[in-house]
């Protein structure tokens, strides 16, 4: 018997059944992808952490117990307003982000701009847009003709 035969009476049987085994190893191996992400958020969620719900609400935990997933999660939202959610409600840990500005800095930000804004207003300190018109007057050209741009 030769291959041409042999792939003509069992060729899509072979097919089938290579299929199956790809469904099947893929299946496993996204059940056990997800059981390593649930362990690792259930790791992640202890009380302080702050979290987005599923109804896209932020707020940090106050109660969780990642052993009994069955007990409601007590989820404080804003100062003195606490909720019950379910354990799998809770979408995602939310990490603190880079380069955010808190209200100290921004503060502090405030009262230097105000501090430059009444040096420049005193004549004690040029503001760089001054400075600024100050170079593009000196780089016109004398001789060029009224209306004609500078060359750059």
């Amino acid at each position: 018997m030769d291959i041409a035969a042999f792939l003509s009476n069992y060729g899509l049987i072979i097919l089938l059944v290579v299929l199956l085994v790809f469904m099947f190893w893929s299946s496993r191996r996204r059940m056990q992808k997800q059981k390593l992400e649930q362990e690792a958020k259930a790791r992640q969620t202890v009380p302080g952490a702050e979290v987005l719900l599923q109804g896209g609400l932020y707020g940090t935990i106050v109660a969780y117990d990642p052993d009994n997933l069955d007990q409601p999660a007590i989820v404080e939202l804003a100062p003195g307003v606490e909720i019950k959610v379910h354990s799998q409600a809770i979408l995602r840990i939310v990490e603190p982000t880079t380069g955010t500005v808190t209200e100290d800095e921004f503060l502090a930000a405030e009262e230097s701009h105000a501090e430059y804004a009444e040096g420049v207003a005193n004549g004690d300190i040029t503001s760089i847009s001054d400075d600024h018109h100050a170079t593009r007057k000196d780089e016109i050209d004398p001789d060029a003709e009224p209306g004609s741009k500078s060359r750059d």
